[in-house]
């Protein structure tokens, strides 16, 4: 790994560097250059330390560092590259920045490279600084935008994007204000959709991204304005027409379904819930595909749940005639998807609460499985929350009843439009809002670290490191 030879592999130290950075230019004295090929940056230690790193922030943050990460590789161009031809400078000032944002704090004092990146801002932001911020700079948030928006097929840059997003509130509000969020919701949208080709780490970030922008109520209206055409790379369904709201919905639900059969990972579980709950106050002119997957995603919940405790009464059943059997422990199953459940009548409530009249699809879809929520109406953990589906499924019933037989779909949806008006707001329970925000365990560095490390390994050009000599992260990591 060293980077104080004369030659790097089989070319000298200088020509290598000319064949990284495209540029004839950059000296093999440069120190920038030997801290990008050595990677190994430890928190400083001495005021002498603190002093050079911190002298150094800025340039590396301004110059190759920051901005050569920020247009990873060339913004603008008319065609954005794949991520295996993409500039190797690019990905290693990304790489090299990450490991330096992820460095971990000195004794006495932070680490100014984070400290950099939770407080730059925009070019066209003539405030002052405040004092007590020694390390920042300004970029074209522009520029840095679309960027992001063009390379989140690679770890890195999605890496990357949440860091910005959590730790940097003008990155965070300079990107909800834009009006063509779409350019960075349906890249996202689409490493989740693909789950299973990408790791699980690069599937995290993409959906605590999605939570963070689903924590700003602006966000969370907006979408459901952006109508967006001929998504080919949602191929369950073809989806000629749909809002960016409707589709977001899509993609978390079948997340949500694609871990409940494979990976059974609670995070990944609760973090989905917690961004459909945040958007469910919103939800606005439901697309009937996905108004038909929130009711198919509690049927599939509701049949686990039946299937849980006919597994516990028959297991109950067997230990009565055998002292020697051990019981499972179905009581933490049941408890689990019980939890889940609930969300998912929360979610379903705040809807019908908050937006019933901008949402006629999610009304028709509760009418066509209300058998559904039959179970659940004396259920003691759902018997509060179950009042309004039941007005709502009650209401709305009678109206089609009246209405006579063989109905046509259209017909059913003027009724219940028709009915929306008529349903005094006041028969429906007020419940506390959902509101989820995301917060970062208490010793992140824990996951970020390894991780980091691992995309280094992994996609670093030109740096070897000895595989059996790796005890930070395992050689299969994700």
């Amino acid at each position: 790994m060293g980077s104080n030879s004369s030659r790097i592999g089989d070319l000298p130290k200088n020509e290598y560097l000319k064949k990284l950075s495209g540029t004839e230019s950059v000296s093999e004295n440069d120190p920038f250059w030997n801290q990008l090929l050595s990677f190994s940056f430890p928190a400083p230690t001495s005021s002498t330390e603190l002093k050079l790193l911190e002298e150094a922030t800025i340039s590396v943050c301004r110059s190759l560092g920051l901005w050569t990460v920020f247009t990873l590789g060339g913004v603008g161009s008319k065609a954005a590259t794949p991520p295996e031809l993409s500039s190797p400078l690019a990905n290693q000032s990304l790489l090299l920045l990450l490991v330096l944002a992820n460095l971990t704090d000195a004794p006495d004092a932070p680490n100014p490279y984070r400290q950099a990146i939770m407080s730059f801002k925009n070019t066209q932001d003539s405030s002052p600084f405040p004092s007590s911020i020694p390390h920042t700079f300004q970029i074209n948030f522009n520029s840095l935008y679309t960027a992001l928006c063009e390379q989140q097929t690679s770890d890195q840059a999605t890496l990357l994007l949440y860091t910005l997003l959590h730790q940097n509130s003008n990155i965070r509000t300079y990107m909800l204000a834009r009006t063509d969020m779409e350019n960075l919701v349906l890249p996202i949208l689409e490493i989740l959709y693909h789950v299973e080709e990408r790791n699980s780490h690069h599937v995290y970030m993409a959906l605590i991204i999605l939570l963070i922008l689903t924590e700003d109520d602006g966000f969370n209206r907006s979408i459901h304005e952006v109508i967006l055409k001929n998504i080919t790379w949602y191929s369950e369904r073809v989806l000629t027409e749909i809002s960016l709201g409707s589709l977001l919905i899509l993609v978390v639900i079948r997340t949500i379904q694609y871990n409940m059969t494979r990976t059974r990972d609670k995070y990944l579980h609760t973090n989905c819930l917690a961004a459909l709950a945040n958007m469910s106050a919103q939800f606005r002119s439901l697309h009937q595909y996905a108004a038909q997957r929130i009711i198919s995603l509690f049927s599939l919940l509701s049949k686990k749940h039946n299937k849980v405790l006919e597994q516990a009464t028959q297991s109950l059943r067997g230990s009565l005639s055998s002292n020697d059997v051990p019981l499972p422990d179905y009581a933490q199953d049941l408890n689990v998807i019980e939890e889940v459940i609930r969300m998912m009548l929360e979610i379903i409530n705040s809807c019908l609460t908050n937006s019933l009249h901008h949402n006629p699809n999610l009304v028709y879809a509760l009418l066509y499985k209300r058998d559904l929520f039959e179970q659940f109406r004396t259920h003691p953990s759902f018997q509060d929350i179950m009042q309004n589906i039941d007005l709502v499924i009650t209401f709305f019933s009678s109206r089609l009843l009246q209405a006579g037989a063989e109905l046509s779909v259209e017909r059913v949806l003027e009724i219940i439009k028709q009915g929306v008006v008529a349903l005094p707001k006041d028969r429906l329970k007020k419940f506390p809002e959902l509101k989820f925000k995301y917060v970062e365990e208490e010793q992140p560095e824990e996951f970020f670290i390894p991780y980091v490390w691992s995309l280094v390994y992994n996609s670093a050009v030109g740096l070897y490191w000895n595989p059996q000599d790796i005890q930070l992260f395992t050689m299969d990591s994700d």
